[in-house]
């Protein structure tokens, strides 16, 4: 109830927080000295002057001259009051509510031993888990899950924002993680849209990632693209890799040797269109990071902002000051003040 009995709201910090909705009031106060001034050059000229001489003893200097000033000090702080409230002071907060449809994302590795052929750089598995690892950190409110296969194929992560998490797996994930030797494509398909079952989001996607045909597993590949078809789960298929003779390290004795190696783009490249996705070939590092940039510009989050805005006004206490300021004013004239100081 007397919040506004306080003179921390005529402090320059707290007056510089407000918004103005009417701020050219504010000009005026730059006038309000100029009107006594004026009023007092004006009292000069009309009044009658008697003219006396006095002792120099009698003429000493009294501090008490100044309350003569009280009088026109109080209406000019009513007066300033007054444009202050005029001008509204307000305070305005903004809330926003934010909601986000965010996607879910599988990313899909092939770690057979042909993903150690060093046509990129230090080899096609480690290329592509840097560049999946660099996809993920670039991603804010998407559920990201990890599948990988050789000649079969499991579940490395489920869908998760827990990105250190799935970054863990991708640093630690090496070729011999999975006995079985092959290419287990359709498997790996069916084990990531089996991801996807408990999914709520709008969009789903599917990033697969492999140098080569379907040579093992039960499931055909493109059975279970039509599958993820029929769920709205889009495939990026991604085939990494050259033809010809490539290196190769020993894992056993260290030494380099050439490897005769064929690419047939035909299955990926089919699971991209039944996917309603899109088929990469990818021959070196830098156009496997160009890749994986444009597939995040295609799939982004809707974020949806709601901005609310609440004013807050503040004139009332302004004007409230005005009235005691006047109130004072009034009662101070029937004082001494006015009648004995006043020149």
């Amino acid at each position: 109830m007397f919040d506004w009995l306080s003179f921390r709201w005529f402090s320059p910090q707290l007056l510089t927080e407000f918004v103005w909705e009417q701020s050219f009031y504010l000009y005026f106060l730059l006038s309000v000295p100029f009107l006594f001034f004026i009023k007092r050059m004006g009292n000069i000229q009309v009044r009658e002057k008697i003219k006396y001489n006095l002792p120099k003893k009698y003429l000493k200097y009294s501090p008490e001259r100044f309350l003569r000033y009280t009088l026109p000090v109080v209406i000019g702080l009513c007066v300033c009051c007054v444009l202050v409230a005029l001008a509204r002071p307000q305070r305005i907060s903004t809330q926003i509510e934010q909601s986000v449809e965010g996607i879910d994302i599988v990313l899909i590795t092939d770690i057979s031993v042909s993903m150690l052929l060093e046509d990129l750089t230090p080899n096609r598995l480690n290329s592509a888990k840097k560049v999946a690892k660099d996809f993920i950190k670039g991603r804010s409110y998407d559920r990201i899950g990890l599948v990988v296969f050789a000649g079969e194929a499991y579940s490395l992560a489920p869908l998760t924002t827990d990105y250190q998490l799935l970054e863990n797996y991708l640093e630690n994930l090496k070729i011999g993680d999975i006995s079985e030797q092959g290419t287990a494509i359709g498997s790996a398909l069916g084990v990531a849209i089996n991801r996807f079952q408990e999914s709520q989001a709008k969009s789903k996607v599917i990033i697969l990632i492999s140098d080569g045909d379907n040579t093992a597993g039960s499931l055909d590949p493109l059975t279970a693209s039509q599958l993820a078809q029929y769920y709205n789960i889009k495939i990026y298929s991604i085939m990494v890799g050259t033809e010809g003779e490539i290196p190769v390290r020993d894992t056993l004795t260290g030494k380099t040797m050439l490897v005769s190696q064929t690419a047939d783009e035909t299955v990926l490249r089919k699971i991209a269109e039944l996917g309603k996705g899109k088929f990469y070939r990818v021959q070196n590092n830098n156009a496997l990071t160009e890749v994986f940039k444009e597939i995040d510009k295609l799939e982004k989050s809707i974020i949806t902002e709601k901005k609310f805005q609440t004013k807050e006004d503040f004139y009332a206490i302004y004007l409230t000051w005005a009235i005691v300021f006047y109130v004072s004013w009034i009662a101070l004239k029937n004082t001494f003040l006015h009648n004995v100081l006043e020149d």
